[in-house]
């Protein structure tokens, strides 16, 4: 990629509007990436986002659901949507041919819902049926539950899917309230990648919302308030499962802080592949679980890091033991400088390999404009890994692993 490739444009409604041109592919994939998730409800309409993801999809004033789905199917296209903490995306991969169809109806959900009662009821169920669903996955509740207990009492601590009372108690009118609220153009991104202008996308969204009568102008990004200091030290769940779900992890920097980066090595060097220290201990040597990984969280305000394993029950408390005594020792000792150059170089092989595809790099811009501001390039993202430095990651080891650790088991009793 280069940044001549790239484009924005912010339209004078307060929609930014970014795209890649990428002329060797027939593709093309764009979105409206929304700055509002789950992180920005009130308690009442805890899973309100997630809700509009399925409900936008419902049909508008010109099209049935059905119509929408047929529409895209017929030219071999792919539409689809996801709800995160502190966004929500909905996206059309299609023909470069048909970028035009795609850029339509997207415009006509985004804008233009129905929110007719009986697709909302309808939908009521599916949601409802999905939360179910969530709750048989020890797998998924396992993430859920670490997340409630490292921010205890805050929006980030809450399940994306809402729950059970809050789905069931929401009228339409509060969720058509909400999207009025939020959907708004200075709160969008749209992000487009593929063999595609740049200048025919931004006159399309433009029609777009000229056919909705200008849209609702104006809006901005949601303000949020910072989790408290406090975390729990551990949680449990019991379930009879016949593998224990295991996650122990901390605070960490918030999404634009400057040590991200050096974050980014060291979950590679903890528990990042099949190299990883994690991987080797638990897995290979020992054979106690199948899939062992660490993660970062990186949201506006704060952050996070866990390891997570599946063992059988009995082996819960070596496993455990393992991870501590591991995360003791980079604490204590860093990293090595050969596993600095091996994670630069799977860091960077990643990011080559996560880029060949339209959606992807529609994704990626998509991503950085919304919640960075700006869309760095492959060259500017190299620099920025070669800044890291064996030290720097031992620093923030020493400062992140030396807080108190939060441990959450979700399994059968013992």
């Amino acid at each position: 990629m280069t940044q001549e490739a790239l484009a924005t444009t912010t339209l004078d409604n307060g929609l930014t509007v970014v795209t890649e041109r990428m002329t060797e592919v027939r593709s093309v994939a764009m979105g409206f990436w929304v700055g509002t998730g789950s992180v920005d409800e009130e308690p009442a309409d805890s899973g309100a986002s997630h809700f509009l993801e399925h409900l936008l999809f419902k049909g508008t004033p010109t099209r049935s659901a059905r119509q929408i789905a047929e529409t895209v199917d017929a030219v071999g296209g792919d539409i689809n949507a996801f709800t995160a903490k502190e966004y929500t995306a909905f996206y059309v991969r299609a023909l470069a041919a048909d970028a035009e169809l795609g850029l339509e109806i997207l415009s006509d959900i985004i804008w233009s819902p129905s929110f007719r009662p009986e697709e909302v009821e309808a939908e009521r169920q599916v949601i409802l049926e999905e939360i179910l669903m969530h709750g048989d996955e020890p797998g998924d509740l396992v993430h859920d539950v670490f997340a409630e207990a490292l921010f205890p009492d805050h929006p980030l601590g809450r399940e994306v899917l809402g729950d059970e009372s809050t789905i069931r108690a929401m009228p339409p009118e509060r969720i058509a309230a909400f999207h009025a609220h939020h959907y708004r153009p200075a709160n969008l991104v749209f992000a487009a990648a593929g063999n595609i202008d740049h200048a025919q996308i931004v006159a399309g969204l433009q029609a777009g919302l000229d056919r909705a009568d200008g849209g609702r102008p104006g809006g901005a990004r949601p303000r949020r308030d910072p989790p408290g200091a406090a975390t729990k030290g551990e949680a449990m769940v019991v379930r009879p499962t016949e593998q224990a779900h295991l996650i122990v992890g901390v605070r960490g920097p918030r999404r634009d802080d400057p040590e991200r980066h050096a974050l980014t090595v060291l979950d590679h060097v903890v528990g990042g592949g099949m190299s990883s220290r994690l991987f080797q201990s638990i897995r290979e040597e020992r054979g106690l679980a199948y899939s062992v990984y660490s993660y970062r969280l990186a949201f506006e305000h704060s952050g996070g890091f866990a390891v997570y394993a599946g063992t059988s029950p009995g082996q819960v408390e070596e496993v455990l033991e393992l991870i501590h005594a591991e995360l003791d020792r980079v604490a204590s000792e860093g990293i090595t400088a050969g596993e600095l150059t091996a994670a630069r170089s799977h860091l960077r092989g990643s990011l080559a390999l996560g880029l060949e595809d339209s959606g992807a790099r529609m994704s990626r811009i998509a991503h950085s404009q919304l919640v960075h501001g700006e869309v760095p390039t492959v060259e500017e993202l190299d620099a920025r890994l070669d800044a890291v430095t064996v030290e720097s990651v031992g620093d923030l080891a020493r400062s992140l692993l030396s807080e108190a650790r939060t441990t959450v088991v979700v399994g059968p009793s013992d």
